[in-house]
């Protein structure tokens, strides 16, 4: 009271009751309350949070010139700032004699409104911070699909731990009693405990995966006959964008006891084109054939493990001679079309060369 008294506030709100036991003073110091709890919601949203994310973040994808905070971020500090404003004038500031300031009851429940506001804001807002997240683990280099899995799962903890935490302050908010239900749980406890076992299971099945890292966020996996791009690792389910644009949620349990086949972990690919040529074709053509096909390919600059590589007969059963080809290219879709492509045409150009025939069921079938 010394304080308020020392600094005068009392006597420069204290006025007439103009309007429902406010003063005209304090009507005023109501609008510079909210203008200033206002005014902190913003800076703190636009401002003070998009410096701070910049300062510390480790990714490069943070700009702190186009970041935002979440809006419950803006109203919780607002919402703080005004209640523990409200809450010191309350407790320090008196009306002068005979006069008055603002009506006392209204003012402290508009506080306790505020109090409770800002909680519940407070418990929203960390659930949607969690999302900023990433900016902490993930960074730029060669790990960061590894990276991204594991800012995917550590979002979907941060979000279970904020709804649990939740339960309990908003329980004890609203002057719930949790030491029944908590013992109750002691008498529960088998039951749960088997109805949560799927639960447990994929929880688990996330941890294998962070751990084991059978494919990241990002890699194209086929898992139990489910073939498409992983999009992000839960605690309970793995979400996948199948090659029709679907999305397909599969529990961790399922994947962890299933074989995971992961494309994108492909140090090269695989092209094996087949030639079929009529039967009568003449042996010494064949083999140019083979060996002018298997020197053209080698010498274009897509082609990998040389070694490896070969153009050989491996039929010759009437009406046709097979003739079977192996080769690599780097992993990489695009040119793995281009230049399977580029080798047909390349085969198709060595057996006019050598005077091969191609064989064609439908003619022999007229002959």
């Amino acid at each position: 009271m010394a304080m308020a008294d020392s600094l005068g506030i009392g006597d420069s709100v204290s006025g007439e009751d103009v309007a429902y036991g406010f003063s005209a003073e304090g009507i005023f110091l109501v609008i510079v309350i909210l203008g200033i709890s206002v005014g902190s919601g913003l800076v703190s949203r636009r401002i003070l949070f998009p410096r701070i994310m910049d300062l510390f973040s480790k990714s490069e994808r943070i700009d702190g010139k186009t970041l935002f905070a979440p809006k419950s971020l803006g109203w919780m500090v607002g919402l703080l700032v005004m209640w523990q404003t409200l809450d010191w004038l309350l407790a320090n500031v008196d009306p002068s004699q005979g006069e008055v300031v603002w009506r006392v009851g209204w003012m402290e429940n508009v506080g306790e409104v505020c109090r409770a506001g800002f909680v519940i804001l407070m418990l929203i807002a960390a659930y949607r911070l969690v999302d900023y997240l990433d900016a902490f683990i993930v960074v730029e280099g060669d790990d960061i699909a590894a990276r991204k899995s594991l800012a995917s799962v550590a979002e979907a903890i941060g979000r279970m731990a904020v709804v649990v935490i939740g339960v309990f302050v908003i329980a004890g908010l609203i002057g719930l009693n949790l030491n029944g239900m908590i013992a109750g749980l002691g008498i529960t406890g088998l039951a749960l405990a088997l109805a949560a076992r799927d639960s447990v299971a994929n929880v688990f099945g996330a941890i294998s995966i962070i751990v084991d890292q059978p494919f990241n966020v990002g890699d194209w996996i086929i898992v139990d006959g489910v073939e498409g791009e992983v999009i992000s690792i839960g605690l309970r389910t793995t979400v996948i964008r199948s090659g029709n644009d679907t999305i397909i949620t599969m529990p961790n349990s399922n994947i962890t006891n299933s074989p995971v086949e992961n494309f994108t972990m492909r140090r090269f690919r695989r092209i094996r084109p087949v030639f079929e040529f009529e039967e009568e074709s003449d042996q010494s053509a064949l083999k140019k054939f083979c060996e002018t096909l298997c020197e053209k390919v080698l010498k274009d600059p897509r082609a990998t493990k040389a070694d490896d590589s070969w153009v050989k007969i491996t039929g010759s059963q009437p009406p046709k001679v097979t003739v079977s080809c192996n080769f690599y290219c780097e992993s990489s879709g695009k040119t793995h079309r281009e230049f399977r492509e580029d080798i047909l045409l390349m085969g198709r150009s060595a057996g006019v060369e050598c005077g091969l025939s191609f064989h064609e069921p439908r003619r022999r079938r007229q002959l």
